[in-house]
This record gives structure tokens, sequence and C-alpha cells, in this order.
């Protein structure tokens, strides 16, 4: 099956009179089967590289949008764990696919980091009732959005190189600095508005269904009151706040994680049905699934995909009793030996991933390199995300926690 049905000129919703999945279990079968239709397709859709309405349509009807919403808004309510493994599952059908659903999770949980109490229930019910998707205008690398005070109202105005979920987001989160202060404030705003311009440049190597291009922020006004987390235009810091790092690179592991599986898979499909036994060996197999290399290759393989699961795995069930714990109760220790073990964790599938995506060729032989066959697309979508923050850096707060019991200073890639 494909996203988009040829007789019409929409999508077809499979889930339209399907009751929503009970239990975590079922919410990652249902993401199992968005990836299934993703997968159908995903090189032609690359190819194409079209703005992801479609695609996006159907995480929507899929319900994997509001996995995190409260029940009482017609959420699933369900954890980060489920919502990690979640992410992971989507991204073995298509990686860009996976990467805006990870980031919309991560966004939209921006609330509970930061924003007030009354904050929190209204964004939540606002997303959650009508199955919003967001996007985030924050990339830390370019200049800071500047906001000025008129009236009562913030006014945010500057440009980001990077805006994942771009034109496809009904809503989007702003992050600046008032003027004369240092002051970082972060707001949700509405998507569709004339001060949030889309310069539709996203054209890189891989993930390029993720909507990340450019975008201009032209004096878009947001009242004091959506100022998240300030209370009489002061802040009161958590520990807690910070850990949209550590929750976003998380993120990033667990959709390298599901491209290194949808790899694998797809080479060992193609090596059971249509790889040739090699005919020079002087041990000769009718089969190439006999030949000791490919299933010694695959065997190792496979191998490092499942310690890369149990680690993040592991990661990913402990960073998510933090996150949904009381937000006063988390220490800096905590939350920088958080981050180290989930820096263990990327650096190792970064490592593995790009191993697997790269050896599949060796396992399945010459004719797989064919443009149709489409091996390249995992490569491609590992090679660039992973390249989004320096892996040596990742490595190094591995060495520094386990020679000098240092833990690393909250930053915005730490």
């Amino acid at each position: 099956m494909t996203i988009t049905d040829s007789s019409t000129t929409g999508f077809t919703n499979r889930w339209r009179n399907a009751e929503a999945p009970q239990s975590s279990i079922g919410w990652i079968a249902r993401a199992q089967e968005v990836a299934d239709i993703l997968a159908s397709d995903a090189l032609e859709r690359d190819r194409a590289n079209e703005t992801p309405h479609a695609e996006v349509q159907l995480l929507k009807d899929s319900g994997l949008v509001t996995l995190l919403g409260p029940q009482e808004h017609g959420g699933a309510g369900e954890s980060w764990d489920t919502a990690y493994k979640v992410i992971r599952a989507v991204a073995r059908g298509d990686g860009s696919i996976g990467q805006v659903l990870g980031y919309h999770y991560l966004w939209a949980w921006a609330a509970r980091l930061v924003a007030t109490d009354e904050q929190i229930a209204a964004v939540e019910e606002l997303y959650t009732s009508n199955n919003f998707v967001f996007g985030g205008a924050v990339n830390p690398r370019d200049s800071d959005l500047t906001i000025r005070e008129e009236g009562g109202e913030l006014v945010y105005s500057g440009n980001k190189s990077f805006s994942t979920g771009g034109q496809i987001s009904d809503l989007t989160v702003l992050e600046g600095v008032l003027e004369g202060t240092e002051t970082h404030i972060f707001a949700i705003v509405p998507t569709a508005q004339e001060g949030i311009i889309f310069a539709d440049n996203w054209d890189s190597l891989g993930q390029r269904l993720t909507e990340s291009g450019s975008v201009e922020i032209r004096d878009v006004r947001v009242p004091w009151a959506a100022a998240a987390g300030f209370v009489e235009k002061q802040f009161n810091p958590l520990v807690y706040n910070t850990l949209n790092v550590p929750t976003i690179q998380l993120v990033f592991a667990n959709f390298y994680l599901g491209i290194a599986q949808g790899a694998l898979a797809a080479a060992s499909a193609y090596t059971r049905t249509t790889t040739r036994a090699w005919p020079y060996g002087g041990d000769n197999k009718q089969h190439a699934s006999e030949e000791w290399y490919l299933l010694e290759g695959y065997g190792e393989l496979q191998s490092k995909l499942w310690a890369d699961e149990a680690l993040l795995d592991a990661a990913g069930a402990e960073i998510s009793a933090v996150l949904h714990a009381p937000r006063e109760d988390l220490t800096q220790r905590q939350r920088g030996e958080l981050a180290v073990r989930i820096a263990a964790g990327k650096l190792r599938i970064v490592d593995d991933g790009l191993e697997i995506a790269t050896k599949v060729y060796e396992l399945t032989g010459a004719r797989a390199s064919a443009s149709h066959v489409g091996l390249d697309i995992f490569w491609r979508n590992l090679r660039t995300h992973s390249l989004h923050d320096p892996i040596a850096y990742k490595k190094r707060e591995v060495g520094e926690y386990v020679l000098l019991n240092q833990i690393p200073e909250p930053t915005w890639y730490t």
C-alpha cells in the first residue's frame, strides 16, 4: 500500500473505523503499520522531494501525533518510553518521517519543560484536541531571534537556517532574547501567519522530507501571557527546564536506530530473493543465503543492532521516568548522568548504523548498487542527520564521566 490512493485526490485513512490502541505494545504495532505504508514508496517520495503533506496526514490519521497528549482531550496519554519506540518504528519505513514525528514530540513537550501549569494545560488541550503537529524555529547555531516589547506584547523577529517541520506544522515553537537583556523566552504560535515565511530551500543529501529549510520570523506578536514559564515577566528556572537536549538527543538516536534496522531488513530481503551465490569459492552453494560469509556478516550486524537497541531502551526507560516525574525533583547530577548515557547510546548507533548502511552492499552484491534498489537512502539519511552535532564531543562527554567523574554542563547541545 502506498500513501496516496491513485483513484482519489486524497489520502486513504485505513484507521477511520478502527479502535485506538489501548497499550504501549498496541501503539508500537500501529507505528509499524505506518512504517510499512511509508516503506512501500519511500524511495520514490525521497526522489520527488515534495512537501510531505500526505505523510503528515498519515501520522495524524494513525493517532501517533497525539501519543503523548492527555487522554481527556483525545490523546493516548502514553509515556516517552513508548514514544521513543514509536519514533524508531516509523523511521524503519522512512527516516524523514521518523524525524518529523520525533521533533514533534519534543516540541509538544516544550510546554511541560518550561511553562506554567496553566500554560501546559492550554497547550496540551489545543494540540491534542485539534491533532496539531509542531515545528520549531530554534536552531541554536544561528543568532537568536530578537524580541522587543511593544504595548504589553512580545514581538519576535529574525532568521533561522533550519526549522524542522516547516510548512507541514500547525504550531511553531519560537525562542529568542529580549532586547537589552540576556533573557530567553519560548513561545508557541500558529504556523499559518504572515510573519512566518518559509524559504522552501531544504535540499540536503538525506532526510529530504523533513521540511528543515530556513525560515524568516517577521514581527510575530505574542502576548506576555504566552511567554512560556513567565509569571509577571519573571521566570523561575528548574533543572528540569534543561531536559530538552537529552530528550531530543535520544530522539535522534532512536530514528538512527530505525534507519539502520530498515537498512538491514531491506538488505536481507534482497539477499534472500535476488543475491546470487558466488560460484568460484571452492565450496559452492546453491543459494546466497547459504554462503558462510553472508551468514557471518548479517550475524555481526544484527548483533550490533540488538546491543544498540538494548542500550537505547535502557536510556529511554530512565529518561521517561524523569520526564513524567514531578519537575522539581530532578537534580543536576541525575540530569548529567542521563545525558552521559544518552550520549553513549547515540555515539554507538551512529558508528554502528553507518557501518551497517555501508556494509549492506557487500552482503547484497554488485547489482544491489542499482538506483532502483534504493539501498542508498539509508546511508544518505543517517549520514545527513548524524552530522547534526559532532559525535566526537559525545565521546568526550562519556570519557570525562569515566575518567574525571564529570557530568556535562547543560548547553544547547549537551
